[in-house]
């Protein structure tokens, strides 16, 4: 009972993570027969996963994908496509934002890479700020769910499920999330008059554009092609993207230098470092999380309302999204993956069905203050406060709950490719 007090307490007095998770495991491990030496072995296993060398290559291979001018390379193509269209420039930070979610597998990542240079563009077409803000960060959500995916990585690890499949299983669910973002954003666009300086769509344009980008364009086919042609594994893959990343920026465009690499690892390592803490952290929690039983009397609990597979499902969502407002997304999958799998297996639910719904929950909370990650990162490009684009980013979770419940009742969608494999 202590346990749980100090784990709940922690968590509401926005104690960090990996404090969070294991000052109450110290307590236990302090009052228990249990040597403490098992300290040591636990925060030696949790980060000791090959798997989890994917994560710092694949966030690696983004920031030196959007120093090199890759991202720019996208845009252009995307706006010679449908940059005619209303809201043209809006749906092309969409594709944009699908596009790279492609090749850095982070939410903040995406929004930064995309919005800032289609926020201003955007704006200076004549788009409400507000709107341009809340577009780059709706379309940013994406960068979890389209693989490569660092929070299915995460989950992957920690529920002994094949990464390459998670990555399979979320690629027509991110198609679908962003068919709907989309849609929403050319309504919105036709209902309020978006469109900036209309333009015939020029086929030669587009060629030319084509033209220049293609070794930008070639980037998650080689990565994603490389994994699911079997000819390399999710953690080669991000080691390729690495070198296929360095390739096209120094060598290629030699639009990067070694002050630019610099920065890039830099900004590696800090996202990285703090996720080796918390996973750490995480594997010592879940075992006294085993010792105590808490995932069984929560199940027992949920059980006990309900022991429908999709009503289950949407209860747990619920309590998914609620926690996303107030806690980071792989913190989210870190703790629950632990604590719901068992009762997800015990219903007949297929976990990787499972992890594609914890991922896309997690999308909605990039979107919902305190913790907003993405619209925080809108506001700083943007230069407005988080109420401001709080209020237009409201239909786009509407958007994403919609789409969280077709995945929920047809959970074939996430399934259909991994079953193929």
């Amino acid at each position: 009972m202590i346990f749980v007090l100090l784990f709940l307490v922690c968590l509401c007095l926005g104690v960090p993570i990996f404090a969070t998770l294991g000052v109450p495991s110290l307590i236990e491990l302090l009052t228990s027969p249990i040597p403490l030496e098992s300290l040591a072995h636990s925060l030696f296993d949790g980060v000791d996963k090959f798997p989890l060398l994917a994560i710092p290559n694949f966030v690696l291979a983004g920031a030196i994908m959007s120093r090199a001018g890759i991202t720019r390379d996208i845009i252009e193509v995307m706006r010679a496509i449908v940059g005619q269209a209303f809201g043209g420039l809006a749906i092309v930070t969409i594709l944009s934002c699908m596009f790279f979610a492609a090749i850095s597998g982070s939410g903040p990542g995406t929004v930064a890479a995309i919005g800032t240079l289609l926020i201003p563009a955007m704006k200076d077409d004549g788009y409400p700020k507000d709107f341009a803000a809340a577009v780059a960060s709706s379309g940013g959500t994406l960068g979890i769910l389209i693989p490569p995916s660092n929070p299915l990585i995460v989950y992957g690890v920690l529920a002994s499920v094949s990464i390459g499949d998670l990555f399979l299983a979320g690629l027509l669910p991110g198609i679908l999330m962003g068919a709907l973002l989309i849609g929403t954003t050319w309504l919105i666009s036709r209902i309020k008059g978006y469109r900036g300086a209309p333009r015939q769509f020029s086929r030669a344009e587009f060629l030319s554009t084509l033209w220049v980008a293609k070794f930008s364009l070639a980037t998650p086919f080689v990565v994603l092609g490389g994994i699911y042609g079997g000819i390399f594994t999710p953690v080669e893959a991000s080691v390729i993207a690495v070198a296929y990343a360095i390739l096209v920026g120094v060598v290629i465009k030699r639009s990067i230098g070694l002050r630019d690499l610099w920065h890039a690892l830099s900004e590696a390592s800090t996202v990285c470092g703090g996720l080796i803490l918390i996973m750490g952290t995480a594997i010592f929690f879940g075992e006294f999380l085993a010792l105590n039983m808490i995932p069984q009397k929560i199940a027992a609990i949920l059980l006990d309302i309900t022991t429908d597979p999709i009503v289950m499902l949407l209860l747990i969502a619920l309590i998914l999204i609620v926690l996303g407002t107030f806690m980071e997304t792989l913190s989210t999958v870190i703790i629950l993956t632990p604590i719901l799998l068992p009762l997800i297996k015990q219903l007949g639910i297929d976990p990787i069905h499972f992890g594609i719904l914890l991922v896309v929950t997690s999308e909605i909370g990039f979107l919902t203050p305190p913790l907003g990650v993405n619209l925080f990162v809108a506001c700083g490009i943007s230069g407005l406060t988080i109420e401001q684009v709080s209020r237009r980013v409201l239909p786009f979770i509407a958007t994403i709950i919609v789409g969280l419940l077709i995945l929920v009742f047809f959970p074939q969608i996430s399934l259909l490719l991994p079953s193929l494999n």
